[in-house]
């Protein structure tokens, strides 16, 4: 039931209240996703580091109307679409994670628009536009003053391959594990940014910058390894048995042309292998180090992003965040308020019965409280059917994992 009139028939409420709820009722949506971002952080084991892992995500919508609408980049299409896109963040540990926070971004045609913004009830404060990567490093500072205990910072290569986004992070106090993209321009030792000289008295003098060496894009520097410069790590549990991938670290630089600075980074490229034997490739920087920290702790926090693209599908699918029937700014804020409210619920029920049954996922939560709520089968009926669902996933598990370790040799 994601849908409002479905919910006040199935659940014998007025229509106009559970509207008006959503719509135009006053209680605070922030305070409500600061305190879910308060109980996710203080029901989260602490087994491993604790990740905020930033994301974007968007969902197809027609006309003109709903906040933030525009044509734009969706990822669920792959493509430019009339879409609204929000910038999302979750806390994850280890196999646990949770939503607990949210930012819609605003076209800049939005908020040049003081009429269509009026319409939408967007308050005066949030008129400015943002970046994508504004609004992520507002997620960021926002989630330490709101007390959330986090270790590092991790995301795709959009936010990776901005160098003042990771400068940023560091200077707030985190380590960052970025992914970025297979061109990303780095050196291998550290180059000096100079003036060149003037080669004749006409023309202009030279102003840019530049390096004294060249640098090497990281798909290029991928081409020189050995098989002796990579490491066999077995970082987490999957769904298809674990992942095993081919690690290399090396201490490189960058030339952030915004700040006209070199900063150093610890490339991490993982190799990973498909059942099918397609090999995958995924580059990162961290600001984190091998003195510090051990190859596997390092592997473990690359391998943490998977968590949020769960989480949102999770709550896309299983909780329909996307089924949005309204339109103006406070039903939006108040709908993710509500659907993060039901995402850290399951997370308590996930940890509540993991001894008992360590494969309940969402759809198995919200299947058995419909089940609770309506009761068309039996106890009984209802556990055997969530207990198959577990035992095939668990053979599917198994038999991948056999998989894997046959490849591995």
């Amino acid at each position: 039931m994601r849908n409002i009139e479905r919910i006040s028939e199935e659940l014998k409420v007025d229509y106009f209240q559970m509207q008006h709820f959503i719509t135009e009722s006053n209680w605070d949506a922030r305070q409500v996703t600061d305190k879910v971002a308060r109980t996710v952080s203080s029901v989260l084991p602490k087994r491993k580091m604790t990740a905020l892992i930033i994301d974007e995500s968007g969902w197809v919508k027609k006309g003109d109307k709903s906040v933030g609408v525009g044509p734009q980049y969706c990822g669920n299409v792959g493509k430019i679409a009339n879409s609204q896109v929000a910038v999302f963040a979750c806390l994850s540990n280890g196999d646990f994670a949770s939503m607990v926070d949210a930012r819609l971004y605003l076209p800049k045609d939005w908020c040049d628009n003081p009429r269509r913004c009026d319409e939408a009830g967007i308050p005066e404060e949030n008129r400015v536009f943002k970046t994508k990567l504004e609004l992520a490093e507002d997620i960021i500072r926002h989630q330490k003053g709101n007390g959330i205990s986090f270790d590092f910072v991790t995301a795709d290569g959009y936010y990776g391959n901005d160098a003042d986004l990771a400068r940023t992070i560091d200077n707030i106090g985190y380590l960052y594990m970025l992914d970025i993209h297979a061109d990303q321009e780095i050196y291998l030792e550290k180059p000096e940014l100079f003036l060149p000289e003037r080669k004749s008295p006409r023309g202009r003098e030279p102003k840019r910058l530049k390096a004294s060496i060249d640098a090497i894009n990281a798909n290029e520097y991928l081409k020189t390894l050995k098989s002796s410069d990579w490491q066999t790590l077995t970082v987490r549990n999957t769904t298809k048995g674990k992942l095993i991938g081919d690690y290399h670290f090396a201490d490189v630089f960058i030339w952030n042309k915004g700040s006209n600075q070199i900063e150093a980074r610890l490339l991490v490229i993982r190799k990973t292998k498909s059942v099918k034997s397609a090999v995958e490739i995924k580059y990162s920087f961290t600001n984190a180090n091998l003195e510090q920290y051990t190859m596997e702790g390092l592997a473990y926090m690359q391998a943490e992003r998977y968590f949020i693209e769960h989480c949102i599908k999770e709550s896309k699918h299983i909780l329909g965040i996307d089924q949005f029937q309204t339109r103006k700014w406070l039903a939006w804020q108040h709908q993710v308020a509500l659907n993060f409210l039901v995402s850290s619920f399951i997370l308590k029920e996930k940890l509540i019965c993991f001894d008992d049954a360590p494969l309940l996922s969402a759809r198995d939560i919200k299947e058995f409280i419909v089940f609770e709520l309506y009761k068309k089968m039996s106890k009984d009926q209802m556990i055997d059917r969530i207990f198959n669902r577990h035992l095939i996933r668990q053979r599917d598990i198994n038999k991948s994992f056999t998989k894997k370790s046959n490849l591995s040799k």
